[in-house]
Parts: structure tokens; C-alpha cells; sequence
């Protein structure tokens, strides 16, 4: 595959309501676009408060490139419009918090309350979040004498199912799916870094587990010298993990126990020379790329499989926290000016904008549309409205009597999106609009896709099998036109790096039958 954002091959079908046969574009007609294209709002459908459906064959096999829309329609000043999209969200502080699934959203300005998900185990926090395989899973920092970090599953309301313990540190640090499986770091987390009590648990971490099922976990090896897992991606089909505290460490899974000590991160400060190793700990993919933030000097850094790269110091910060992919730019969450700021080439970070008058910003994820943050000291998740401003969603900590409080990390699941909290050890949800999302690996390969939104119904469609559906809602009055273009192969989750082909938008609700007609001719 050619290394492009997007390879298009589309038919631009906009079908009526009076044309439910309309005849199938003829493929020799079909223009090739290399790049993602947008279609003027003037010359895009007008689906309004409507039934519609999109289909389209997709294929995004790049291992090191972040997927993200497949079509989008989205004006972002009147929060209103549709999104189709392949997500992945690594780098949500330790965690892939999800990894090529399905979602496809709508929105009219309409954001929901914060529920109480309730608290996992005796977690203090959940550490590390992922949702695989239709669940969603949280890794907990259980710090009382006795205890110990534990992976518990999502049960819905304030349910969570207990899936074991790990090798008795006192925190589950990070996820990542890999090969089709779910692989957890552990670590002896310094509680007194949050400013709370030291945890009398002294057993270190720094090692990975692949999970079998049930409360079985499989112990993939410790990373040497290592009492802490910082992070944990997959990048060109290997999966890295870096250390949370020093010594720093950068380390790759050779299979059954073995990791490979690749580098002790970076070198000296090319600018001031300061001694390294440089921590690495937060870990993403971008545009070919594995980045990694630094508590380390408040910078970012790149690796392309064989040296890293000093991408330079992120505004007066000191630590760089977590990433997140908006509108195809890598994002970096800081301390401690409370901020989040956009790479645009080495050196250059600019800032867009201090999240209220918090001092540190950690699990950013961009859901249905919207580019959220987690912050402390007050556990705070605002949203980024554009030109440097954010405003405030919700706090979602109140304990009283402490210094910081932390909105931690995120990940999206069932159409909402999860954030934890510190010192509450509890998890909360909402939704911003309505979103539907298939929340399993899509595999590589050509697949068709299909979603269909009705004024009560969303539904996603994969070769022709419905795969996910939310309703319970009432969408009849949503106008979903906006004044942006429609964009195809990009969108507020950045370029889908792959290729689309016999794209069709239906102003109806297609048939199940159509929709298995259509996955049935393959391109």
C-alpha cells in the first residue's frame, strides 16, 4: 500500500429517497484521489433531520499509521453532523484505550451528563483503561497493605467483574491489544507523587501479562531493571513498552519471556546538554512513527524503528503526559501549564490553549467530534471549541481534604466515553450526542462497511452482518447539516490511512437485504 493519508476510489452515490434502485455507478468512472477529498457543503447531501445510511469498502492494513475517518460531516463551531470512523487511541496516557473499532456518530449539540460508573475493587484509581473485544476493561492501583493492582471487566451501572490479579504490585500500569489479545503492565506506582500516603505495598512491577480469559493471565516476562511499566504500543506489528520511573528504558517483546533493551530512551539534551538517559514513558503512533512524551525536561520524542529523535522541548513544561490524534495533528497533554499543544515539526510545538486554570492535563481523547482532556488539580474534563479556547464538561472528583484530585485516563466504549478519577478510584461516563461503536479489532483486509441512522436507531454493518446497534434515544429532531464540507478518507479523528472504494450515501435506511447485496460485490 502506498504510504498516502487516504487511496479513494468513490463512486459519490448520493441516492434519493425516490431512487431506491438508483442503478450502480459504473467503476471506470469512478475518480481516483490520492488524499483524502472534501466536498463543498454546497454540493454535499442535504440529510438534515433524515434517515440516512453510507456504505463503503475499506481497507487500512498500515501498522504504523493511526486510522481515523472514513466520512466525515462535522462543523465544529455549531457541534453538529455525522461521523463514520476507524479508531484508534494510543497514547491515552499508559494505555491503547481502543484500537481499530468501528464508530459511527451523530451529534446536534446535544451533550449528556456524567454517570457514575462506580468504583473497581478498592482501586484508588483506575490506572490503565481499554476497551477489546466488546468489553471495557480497567486496571486498578489498589495501594492498602494487602492489596494489589488487579484487571477488572465493565459490567454496566456500577457493576465490574473482578478478571485477577497480576503479580501482586500495587497498580495494573497499561494496556494494549496485540495479535488479537489483551497484554497489561504492572508497577509499584509511588502513591506520594499524587500527593496521598506512600503505599506500604513494596512489590515491584515491570512485568507484562497476556490475558487468557476469566481470571487467567499469562506472564510474558519482566522488563529488566524495571519496577514500573510506563506505557505499553503497537508499532509495526512488535509491541514496546517503555519505564515508568529510572532507570529509563525502551524495550521490545521478542515472545514467551524475552524483551530487548533497545535504548535507555535518549541521550544528553541537544540543547543543554543536561546528562541523559531521558525517560521515555507515554507511547503512540503517528504518520510512521513511534512518539513517546518525557517526565524527563517536558519533551517528546520520536523513534522510527531504529534511532530516536528530539522533537524538542513542549512550551516551559517539564512533563509530557499523554497524546491524542485531532484533525490528523499529534497532541500532547502537559504539565504544569495546564495545556495541550499541537506538533508541527521538530521544535516547533504550538499551544492551543490552557484547559480553565488547571495545571496539568493527562487522558485526552476525541469523542463523536469532540477533542476532551482530563486535568488535575480539580479532575476536570473540558473540550476544546477551537482558536485555543476550552471549556468545562464536568468535574468528577469532590473528595475533600486533598491536594490533587486527577481526572486520569480514557477510553471509549458503547458508544460513551469512560474517564477515571483519583482519589475516588471511581469511573464515570457519558456521551456527547449518540454514537454507536463495534468495539472489536477490525481485521486487516478489504471489508464492507455499512452504518444506517434512523430518528431512534444507529447501526453498524460489516460484510454484510450487523455487528452493533444503540437505540433507546429520540433523534427525530436533530438536524444534522452544518456549514463544513463533507470530507471523505479524513475528519476530526485525523486521515483513515487506507483506501476507500464505491463510497454510496442513501438519503433512507437500507435494508439489511441491500446492505448484504452490496458487501456481496467485492471490488
Amino acid at each position: 500500500m502506498k504510504p498516502l493519508s487516504a487511496l479513494l476510489s468513490a463512486s459519490l452515490l448520493f441516492a434519493s429517497p425516490e431512487m431506491p434502485g438508483a442503478a450502480e455507478p459504473d467503476p471506470a468512472q469512478w475518480p481516483r484521489v490520492d488524499g483524502p477529498r472534501a466536498i463543498p457543503a454546497g454540493k454535499a447531501p442535504k440529510l438534515g433531520t433524515g434517515d440516512f445510511s453510507i456504505a463503503v469498502w475499506a481497507r487500512a492494513d498500515a501498522d504504523d499509521r493511526v486510522t481515523g475517518d472514513l466520512v466525515s460531516h462535522y462543523d465544529g463551531k455549531t457541534k453538529r453532523g455525522f461521523h463514520l470512523t476507524l479508531k484508534s487511541s494510543p497514547g491515552v496516557t499508559a494505555s491503547v484505550a481502543n484500537w481499530r473499532h468501528l464508530q459511527f456518530g451523530i451529534d446536534d449539540d446535544r451533550p449528556g451528563a456524567w454517570r457514575d460508573c462506580g468504583r473497581p475493587g478498592k482501586a484508588l484509581f483506575a490506572f490503565a483503561m481499554a476497551a477489546h473485544e466488546g468489553a471495557l476493561y480497567a486496571g486498578t492501583c489498589e495501594p492498602n497493605a494487602g492489596d494489589m493492582g488487579r484487571v477488572y471487566r465493565y459490567g454496566g451501572g456500577e457493576r465490574w467483574t473482578d478478571c485477577g490479579g497480576l503479580d501482586g504490585a500495587n497498580s495494573v500500569t497499561a494496556f494494549a491489544a496485540f495479535e488479537g489479545v489483551l497484554y497489561a503492565g504492572t508497577g509499584k506506582y509511588r502513591v506520594a507523587g499524587s500527593s496521598l500516603p506512600e503505599s506500604p505495598n513494596t512489590t515491584t512491577g515491570g512485568r507484562v501479562f497476556r490475558y487468557e480469559g476469566g481470571t487467567q493471565w499469562v506472564d510474558c516476562g519482566q522488563l529488566p531493571e524495571t519496577e514500573a511499566v510506563g506505557g505499553l504500543v503497537v508499532y509495526r506489528g512488535r509491541l514496546y513498552a517503555s519505564s515508568l520511573y529510572a532507570p529509563a528504558g525502551f524495550f521490545r517483546y521478542e515472545g514467551g519471556t524475552e524483551w530487548t533493551r533497545l535504548s535507555d530512551a535518549v541521550g544528553p539534551d541537544r540543547e543543554t546538554g543536561e546528562p541523559g538517559p531521558r525517560r521515555v514513558v507515554s507511547l503512540t503512533v503517528h504518520e510512521g512513527h513511534l512518539y513517546a512524551t518525557s517526565y524527563d525536561g517536558g519533551r517528546v520524542y520520536r523513534y522510527d524503528g531504529r534511532e530516536w529523535t528530539d522533537c524538542g522541548q513542549v512550551g516551559d513544561n517539564t512533563q509530557t503526559y499523554a497524546f491524542a490524534s485531532f484533525e490528523g495533528g499529534l497532541h500532547v497533554a502537559t504539565w504544569p501549564s495546564g495545556g495541550v499543544f499541537r506538533f508541527d515539526g521538530l521544535g516547533n510545538w504550538a499551544g492551543i490553549g490552557r484547559l480553565g486554570e488547571e495545571l496539568e492535563v493527562m487522558g485526552m481523547v476525541v469523542h463523536n467530534g469532540r477533542f476532551l482532556g482530563g486535568t488535575l488539580p480539580l479532575a476536570e474534563v473540558h473540550a476544546y471549541e477551537g482558536e485555543g479556547k476550552w471549556t468545562l464538561w464536568q468535574r468528577l472528583d469532590e473528595t475533600p481534604g486533598v491536594k490533587y484530585r486527577r481526572a486520569w485516563t480514557m477510553a471509549e466504549h458503547g458508544g460513551e466515553v469512560f474517564c477515571s478519577t483519583l482519589p475516588s478510584g471511581r469511573v464515570w461516563a457519558a456521551r456527547h450526542g449518540r454514537q454507536v461503536s463495534w468495539d472489536r479489532s477490525l481485521p486487516p483486509g478489504w471489508h464492507h462497511i455499512a452504518a444506517v441512522k434512523t430518528a431512534g436507531r444507529l447501526a453498524l454493518y460489516v460484510d454484510g452482518e450487523r455487528v452493533a446497534e444503540a437505540g433507546g434515544f429520540d433523534a427525530s429532531d436533530w438536524n444534522l447539516d452544518g456549514g463544513e464540507p463533507l470530507r471523505l478518507g479524513t475528519g476530526r479523528n485525523g486521515p483513515f490511512n487506507g483506501e476507500l472504494r464505491d463510497l454510496q450515501i442513501h438519503r433512507r435506511a437500507l435494508a439489511e437485504e441491500e446492505i448484504g447485496r452490496l458487501a456481496a460485490q467485492r471490488p
